[in-house]
């Protein structure tokens, strides 16, 4: 069964967010295996999506923390910090509307970070378009 594009992103994020804790705990990792674990069936999206964030994760997180106000992406919780680099690749490397990649990013805010996080979520894609 194909799963929405918003289903795909919120496998995405889940990918995200397990690469970052393997990352943060010296825990070795494929990348195309924590894919698999997590996909049923292929999606070139999710690969392209996964493969960019963790490719242009420094250039990403340059990004957002140049536009976040006395905060940095690491402070975020793991959920929020998937959500906003995706949401970034999305804006700087693919034709997805950025309409679309701020209203995915905080709807998928809304249903794993905080309030607090939800808002600057928001607040940095914006900055980041009107840029």
């Amino acid at each position: 069964m194909a799963m929405t594009r918003s289903e795909l992103r919120e496998k995405i994020m889940i990918i995200l967010y397990q690469l970052d804790v393997y990352t943060s705990g010296n825990i070795s990792y494929d990348v195309e295996e924590v894919i698999k674990e997590n996909m049923p069936i292929a999606s070139e999206f999710v690969k392209d999506i996964v493969f960019g964030v963790v490719t242009y994760k420094e250039k990403i997180d340059e990004l957002a923390n140049k536009h976040m106000l006395d905060w940095t992406i690491d402070r975020l919780d793991k959920s929020g910090a998937a959500i906003l680099r995706m949401a970034i690749y999305e804006l700087m490397y693919t034709e997805t509307p950025e309409v679309v990649v701020i209203n995915e990013a905080v709807e998928l805010a809304k249903k794993y970070c905080d309030d607090a996080v939800r808002k600057i979520i928001n607040a940095v894609l914006d900055r980041i378009i009107k840029e």
